[in-house]
């Protein structure tokens, strides 16, 4: 028996090389779970499987993991939005975009919610700003196929607006999801 809750204790739970995105899933599940308020490092680092003193060597601190799980937030935004392939109707693109971004959000609330919170994350710290506007690039990309012109800032935040917007009312609970407009109803006002 005693043997048995050794293994159990020293097993580590993360593939040998994979820690960083071990304490990623883990930091993804708290937050999930407990809400940004309730984050702790030492709690990701026990659902990995090492000591609290581990995820420093990745992140630095709390701030640095929390920087780098937004990080993967906008990768996997952008990832949602780009794999939509474009078409011969780039209204059509825009609306459907505006739908996926609206599923990403829905689909892992915690993590949107973190994406925004800019107090909690270094913005400077290296690549993040860049995979921030990668997110926003196909979005860009489908408003300047739309208006045969290149990108125009307004145009862009019109759009924006109106996913986020609708996202952040669900989530926020200030407009009950039962009764809110289905997303397709909404995106079809996406005319630029």
């Amino acid at each position: 028996m005693n043997d048995d809750l050794n293994s159990v204790k020293t097993k580590p739970r993360y593939h040998h090389g994979a820690l960083r995105d071990a304490l990623l899933d883990a930091a993804e599940a708290v937050i999930g779970e407990r809400g940004l308020d309730g984050f702790s490092l030492r709690e990701c680092a026990r659902r990995a499987g090492v000591s609290p003193a581990a995820p420093a060597h990745h992140f630095g601190d709390a701030r640095g993991l929390l920087t780098a799980l937004a990080a993967r937030g906008f990768a996997g935004l952008a990832e949602a939005m780009e794999h939509l392939a474009p078409s011969d109707d780039p209204v059509a693109d825009l609306q459907a975009m505006g739908a996926a971004y609206v599923a990403f959000a829905f689909a892992r609330p915690a993590l949107f919610d973190l994406m925004w919170r800019r107090p909690m994350l270094d913005r400077e710290a290296p690549g993040f700003l860049a995979v921030a506007d990668r997110a926003f690039d196909p979005l860009a990309q489908a408003v300047g196929r739309i208006t045969g012109t290149p990108p125009d800032p307004t145009d862009i935040v019109a759009a924006w607006s109106i996913v986020h917007g609708y996202a952040r009312l669900a989530l926020d609970g200030a407009v009950p999801r039962d009764n809110l407009p289905p997303i397709e109803a909404v995106v079809r006002r996406l005319r630029i």
